[in-house]
């Protein structure tokens, strides 16, 4: 089993080895052969897409990335990787983007609710102490 047509790998080892008996044994090599592992099979995101779809779902992306899942399952099952995998790709980056504009629009609100407290606050203390009294 040499894969591509590399010649195995052959490793001296070092020092002496003393067989049965205790008599001297000469040089020991071992052989390294390369085994190979069958590509993995192409991901097609479809728990990240439906909850993208579920929870995050800015400009209709998690819907997108759910379809192009969906059919990234369905190319793996007819047996097409390249398509598959081509399909699963979308659907990563169209997940990446809705997670990514939901976290933008997160602390934007965040933002937002702190800014408006304080300024609220702010309006709050500094018209309750004027004297509607001595106006006059």
């Amino acid at each position: 089993m040499n894969p591509a047509g590399y010649p195995p790998e052959t490793v001296p080892l070092q020092g002496t080895y003393e067989g049965f008996h205790g008599q001297p044994g000469g040089s020991t090599v071992v052989q390294y052969t390369t085994v190979s592992v069958p590509p993995e099979p192409p991901r097609d995101h479809i728990i990240w897409s439906l909850c993208c779809f579920l929870y995050s779902n800015p400009f209709c992306l998690g819907l997108a990335a759910l379809i192009y899942s969906i059919k990234a399952r369905d190319r793996k099952v007819v047996g097409d990787m390249e398509g598959a995998r081509h399909y699963g790709s979308t659907a990563h980056c169209l997940n990446i983007s809705a997670t990514i504009l939901v976290s933008i629009m997160i602390v934007i609100f965040i933002i937002t609710i702190c800014t408006v407290s304080v300024q609220a606050s702010y309006a709050y203390h500094h018209y309750s102490s004027y004297d509607y009294r001595n106006r006059g």
